[in-house]
């Protein structure tokens, strides 16, 4: 009798030992931000010789998005991440003529939104929406004072060095790349620890697999995919420390965790470069293989199991469906592009009716309604980063000008590979409409649409070296 009453009370203090939120307590939510990460780098999505069994496990007991869209770099995509907005529909606190966006104060992050409703936020990793460079932004707009409570990040790219602050302080410069996929997985998994009696929203960003690659030691040398595939399974491997420590803390089943990419890979020769097939082109091209990014989204007991989803969801979607399942509020002073895919998340409706817009920073390519893709002519700018520098990042044969509208079926023929615009006029002047309305409510080119926030006139801190920065009273 004694026994059974020690084990009884013992199970008892492990129970209390184990924080756990109350079941009807709102969800957590944690976005996982890979930088560069091509459409089919991950096993369940057709890798041949990447393994990634977390990432895997984790599409096998959630949805797989097939048609999910990013934007085609870095700082737009992050962008638009955090506002539910096309980056050329954001307020910008510079001129407008760089692809990486210094993202205005007056715009509202997904952490602004989740914050009134109760929840702590968190951001891990790269930022890059206060200028690209690590060594020229502005201190005014890092992730403090757009809705995270606390952070640990790299403010721009990690194209040669990375420098690293906690809140808005300078912690280290020059750190070691091949640590930084653990250590910031360390600070989400410390961020998890400490908050897992309250709701909360947790943005880790990778810096990988974006150039310059590195990985730990660990991981050197063991994946058939090469240094790139170095790379994934580490992230991987890092994805599965923050499910155990979800269940090890007894939040597994109230957490939504959404993984995804920036945009396409870069398209490099040799084993440096990820894999965007079947898919056609690369990073920084309008091609599919530059914004359609694998998704993975899980949440046991709400996101159905083992479910492939094929409707065309983006980025873009993220912040107005994670209000509306925090029951939190979106601005209604201006235009959100994204559209709530909650319903579609809980199995409750398949429809979805939605155009999507292709940007390669500031100039309209293309659009994409069901299956039908129409690209928009070229107008070569030789002004342009678009024309100058961008071009070298694609496969030559995918550096073509268009000299009139190309249409494509992305159903049968996802490679886009073969013109039907002839076949089909009424479609191209259906496709056509929906990009006229989009060049003046959104913009294009140097025009700035109907419904555009407005660029900023606010001087940007270019220091010659990264210092210490205060925080905004």
């Amino acid at each position: 009798m004694k026994q059974i009453v020690f084990i009884f009370l013992s199970m008892l203090v492990m129970g209390c030992s184990l924080k756990k939120q109350e079941p009807d307590s709102k969800p957590n939510f944690i976005i996982i931000f890979t930088d560069d990460q091509g459409y089919s780098d991950l096993g369940c999505f057709g890798s041949p010789n990447i393994k990634t069994p977390n990432l895997d496990r984790m599409a096998s007991e959630g949805m797989k998005f097939t048609n999910f869209y990013a934007q085609t770099v870095c700082g737009p995509s992050r962008a638009a991440l955090m506002t539910g907005c096309y980056p050329m529909r954001n307020a910008r606190n510079d001129n407008g003529d760089v692809p990486h966006p210094k993202l205005s104060l007056s715009e509202v992050t997904i952490a602004e939104v989740l914050k009134p409703v109760g929840y702590t936020t968190r951001m891990v990793g790269k930022w890059d929406l206060a200028g690209h460079n690590p060594e020229q932004f502005n201190p005014n707009l890092l992730p403090m004072h757009q809705g995270f409570d606390t952070s640990f990040f790299t403010p721009g790219s990690n194209d040669s060095k990375v420098h690293l602050l906690r809140n808005n302080q300078l912690v280290e410069k020059n750190a070691d790349m091949s640590t930084l996929t653990k250590r910031y997985t360390d600070e989400a998994i410390d961020f998890i620890e400490k908050n897992d009696e309250q709701p909360f929203f947790l943005y880790l960003a990778h810096t990988m697999p974006h150039t310059k690659l590195a990985v730990s030691d660990e991981f050197k040398g063991k994946s058939e995919g090469g240094f790139y595939g170095d790379v994934i399974e580490e992230i991987d491997y890092n994805v599965g420390r923050i499910f155990k420590k979800l269940k090890d803390n007894g939040l597994d089943e109230n957490t939504y965790v959404i993984f995804t990419s920036d945009n396409g890979p870069w398209w490099i020769k040799g084993d440096h470069g990820g894999n965007s097939a079947p898919l056609r082109g690369a990073k920084t091209s309008a091609w599919e293989g530059g914004l359609r990014v694998p998704c993975i989204i899980r949440a046991p007991g709400k996101v159905a199991a083992g479910k492939t989803v094929d409707q065309v969801l983006a980025t873009i979607d993220l912040l107005p469906t994670l209000a509306e399942i925090a029951g939190a509020l979106i601005p209604t002073d201006r235009v959100i592009d994204g559209l709530d895919i909650s319903d579609i998340l809980h199995g409750k409706s398949t429809e979805l009716d939605r155009s999507f817009f292709y940007y390669q920073h500031h100039i309209l390519r293309a659009v994409r309604k069901g299956k039908w893709k129409l690209h928009l002519p070229h107008s070569p700018d030789s002004t342009s980063i678009v024309y100058e520098k961008w071009p070298i990042h694609s496969a030559p044969e995918d550096r073509v000008l268009f000299t009139k509208p190309m249409l494509y079926n992305l159903e049968n023929d996802i490679a886009e590979t073969t013109d039907v615009a002839a076949e089909n006029p009424e479609v191209v002047a259906e496709l056509t409409k929906l990009l006229d309305w989009a060049k003046e409510d959104i913009g294009h080119l140097g025009a700035r649409g109907l419904n555009a926030g407005p660029l900023g006139t606010e001087p940007y801190f270019t220091p010659n070296n990264i210092i210490p920065v205060k925080k905004l009273n």
